[in-house]
């Protein structure tokens, strides 16, 4: 089992997981984190902290495009292990809806 990140994440990219990850396998994209399903340990102490409900395990249905797009994302985007401020849109677009439509390739910062 792994952890994954989904679209909840995107245009909010709430950081509190990084902080408490043990294994700093979070990966920082321009407006969403992702996990990778490799380095993750399955420790579960990400998902609680997540404020939109973003990160889910694998073993839920319809989790393998998840894995997929968190490892190739994974791979293109440098690691994050500080906590950061939000996305200046997180409150607004929690829970939103069609998000993938403003979804960014683009590398984060990372750090």
């Amino acid at each position: 089992m792994t952890y994954i990140v989904n679209d909840n994440c995107i245009a909010c990219k709430y950081t509190d997981c990084v902080e408490v990850c043990p294994v700093d396998c979070f990966y920082e994209g321009e407006n969403m984190l992702v996990i990778h399903p490799d380095e993750c340990i399955d420790c579960g102490v990400c998902e609680p902290e997540c404020p939109a409900d973003a990160i889910r395990p694998d073993t839920e249905p319809d989790m393998e495009k998840w894995v997929e797009f968190n490892r190739k994302y994974s791979e293109m985007w440098p690691v994050i292990i500080t906590k950061k401020d939000p996305l200046p849109t997180a409150d607004e677009m929690d829970g939103k809806e069609g998000k993938m439509d403003l979804f960014s390739e683009a590398a984060g910062e990372g750090g």
